[in-house]
């Protein structure tokens, strides 16, 4: 048997590369985000005196939002106002160092600032610029105002998170922003990888609500092919029999998913309902999907009479996926998030600890690495500004005329 590669503590798979993110809240500072994690060196350019607005949202802690040590762990601060010519200067020199521009600005912003793409590749060809907006850099909505609520539902999904017939709810995190900033991700990495070749860079261009479409799974072909339109069908999964959640005895419910065709049969044996397991119209698919609201009824029936628990136990004996919904309670208990490394405990700087999520992937010879704690408003300017060859001076000069911080 082949042996796995040893873990290498001193090596992260993105040493070296240098990273410029313009953006704020969340999109493009969680893309920036998870290239930091794996070792790039990020710069995070924040206006001066507020910072990135994300630094007040939600529970704060010391003035502080605690989100903040999950968005911009790894990173450096560098406080600029951008309206300023001067601090424009400053982010050409960061570019012409810069492997990477991540921005996430409404279209326009960057060529406003006389930093769009034609003017950054003018001074470095290999320069790789991820753009995250609303709607993209072309396309007649590309001037309207897109935050990733929005996008959700542009993109198909927030039609499909409702019970039939009640108002569709937003899915409780923002993950259209989360699934652009991956898709920009995965462009940074291809695009990364065609420099090899080419020696120059390119423009990644991630739309939040194609980041969102790009989900929606089989919604277009059907439409496409049968004039189907899916509608919202609550907690089950349509045209895939048996998936859905049922409420248990003590109020809990269970996710059960027994929709192959051997693991149907194990759920029925476990239900005490061979009746079910055996009916050759139930064998596949397709018959069970006809026959739907009578499987549910019959596994609805069965959790009724047990606890979440001993149903999960049950199930698992019988091996048919299964699982209950977590709260954060359960998750931050949990042993196997704690076993492979997800509850994270972040020493910070006043010496109290603050629990946040691990990295992921997990890479077996070089995984990423939470290397610092969150920066705070312009923590690494001087530093990076002197790297620039700008004298103290300089720098004191700038600050007084409020362009730095």
């Amino acid at each position: 048997m082949t042996s796995l590669p040893q873990h290498c503590a001193s090596s992260t798979p993105l040493a070296g590369l240098k990273v410029l993110e313009m953006g704020q809240l969340i999109a493009g500072p969680f893309a920036a985000k998870t290239l930091a994690d794996f070792g790039a060196d990020v710069i995070k350019i924040e206006p001066p005196g507020t910072g990135d607005p994300l630094r007040k949202w939600r529970l704060l802690k010391d003035g502080t939002s605690v989100w903040w040590q999950v968005q911009s762990r790894n990173k450096k601060s560098v406080a600029l106002d951008l309206k300023d010519p001067q601090a424009q200067e400053i982010i050409r020199k960061l570019c012409l160092e810069s492997d990477v521009l991540i921005e996430n600005f409404r279209p326009g912003a960057m060529e406003g600032w006389g930093l769009g793409p034609e003017a950054l590749f003018a001074l470095n060809p290999k320069l790789i610029m991820l753009r995250i907006s609303g709607y993209g850099q072309t396309g007649p909505y590309r001037d309207k105002p897109g935050f990733g609520v929005v996008a959700e539902a542009m993109g198909g999904l927030r039609h499909l998170t409702a019970e039939p017939g009640r108002t569709p709810v937003r899915v409780g995190i923002s993950i259209g922003d989360t699934l652009a900033s991956l898709h920009g991700v995965i462009g940074i990495l291809m695009a990364l990888q065609e420099r090899q070749r080419s020696g120059i860079g390119q423009v990644i261009d991630v739309a939040l609500y194609e980041a969102v479409f790009n989900c929606m799974e089989s919604l277009l072909p059907e439409y496409s092919e049968f004039g189907v339109v899916r509608e919202p069908a609550g907690s089950a999964l349509p045209g895939i029999a048996p998936s859905n959640a049922y409420l248990c005895q003590d109020g809990a419910y269970a996710l059960i998913a027994g929709n192959g065709d051997s693991i149907f049969k194990r759920l029925c044996t476990a239900m005490g309902r061979d009746d079910l397991g055996q009916d050759p119209a139930l064998a596949d698919n397709a018959g069970r999907v006809i026959r739907i609201d009578e499987i549910d009824a019959a596994i609805g029936a069965w959790t009724a009479q047990h606890s979440v628990k001993d149903v999960l136990t049950a199930l698992d004996k019988a091996s048919v996926p299964a699982g209950k919904i977590y709260t954060i309670a359960d998750i931050a208990n949990d042993p196997h998030y704690q076993a492979r490394g997800m509850i994270h405990p972040l020493k910070m700087d006043d010496g109290t600890t603050l629990s946040v999520p691990g990295i992921v992937p997990k890479l077996s010879r070089t995984p990423g690495q939470i290397r610092r704690t969150a920066p705070a408003i312009g923590q690494d300017t001087d530093t990076v500004l002197r790297d620039l060859g700008l004298t103290p001076e300089q720098i004191q000069t700038l600050r007084q005329q409020g362009i730095v911080a």
